[in-house]
C-alpha cells in the first residue's frame, strides 16, 4: 500500500482492478480541515484519463511495473508490433494503449511495461529526432527575434519551428509537449 501523499507524476497504483498511472498531482490545503490530493490517472488498460479526489491519509495499492527493451518494428491501424532483441520474440499492443506511439520510429529501441505478462504502458525518451516535411520558406531578414512558423513532421505531428529550419532538416522534439527542442 502507498500513501496518497507520496502519489507524483509518473506513479503507478492499482484501484478496483484498474491500473493507474498518475498524470499530475495537486495537494490542496483547507482552512480548517484536512487536506485533499487530487489527481488526473490515465487508466492503463483502456487510455482513459480521469481525475480522482483523496483526503489525506487514504491509501492505495501499490503496484511493480516490470520495465523491458523492445524494438519497435511497425503499425498498422489497430496495433503496434515490437520484437524482443534477446529473444526475437514478437509482440502487439493495441494502439489505444501506447500514448505517444507517433514518436516511434521504425528500427528504434523503446521500453515496454509489463503488468505480469499484459504490455501496458511505453516509455518514450524524453527528445526524439525526427524530419521536418513540410514547411514555408523563412523570410530573409526577419530574424531581430524569436520568430516562429509552422511544420509538419514525417510523423505526422504539427509544430512550431524557427525560421532557420527548412524542409529535410531533421530536428530534436521534446516528446513531454511536442515542441521543437533544437536542430539535431
Amino acid at each position: 500500500m502507498i500513501s496518497v501523499n507520496n502519489l507524483r507524476s509518473g506513479v503507478s497504483f492499482e484501484e478496483d482492478g484498474n491500473i493507474f498511472k498518475v498524470v499530475s498531482f495537486e495537494h490542496i490545503k483547507m482552512g480548517r480541515g484536512s487536506a485533499n490530493i487530487k489527481v488526473k490517472v490515465r487508466n492503463l488498460r483502456s487510455g482513459s484519463t480521469t481525475e480522482k479526489g483523496y483526503t489525506n491519509g487514504a491509501f492505495v495499492k501499490d503496484i511493480y511495473l516490470e520495465k523491458k527493451e523492445f524494438q519497435f518494428l511497425y503499425k498498422d491501424s489497430v496495433s503496434a508490433y515490437f520484437m524482443d532483441p534477446r529473444t526475437f520474440e514478437q509482440l502487439s499492443v493495441p494502439i489505444s494503449n501506447l500514448p505517444g506511439q507517433e514518436y516511434l520510429s521504425e528500427g528504434g529501441t523503446v521500453i515496454l511495461q509489463f503488468f505480469g505478462d499484459e504490455p501496458i504502458d511505453l516509455v518514450l525518451p524524453p527528445k526524439v529526432t525526427i524530419k521536418v516535411v513540410e514547411t514555408v520558406p523563412g523570410t530573409k531578414g526577419n530574424s531581430a527575434s524569436n520568430v516562429y512558423k509552422d511544420a509538419t513532421l514525417e510523423n505526422g505531428i504539427k509544430t512550431r519551428v524557427p525560421l532557420f529550419i527548412e524542409e529535410g532538416d531533421s530536428i530534436i522534439v521534446d516528446t513531454r509537449d511536442g515542441g521543437y527542442t533544437k536542430r539535431a
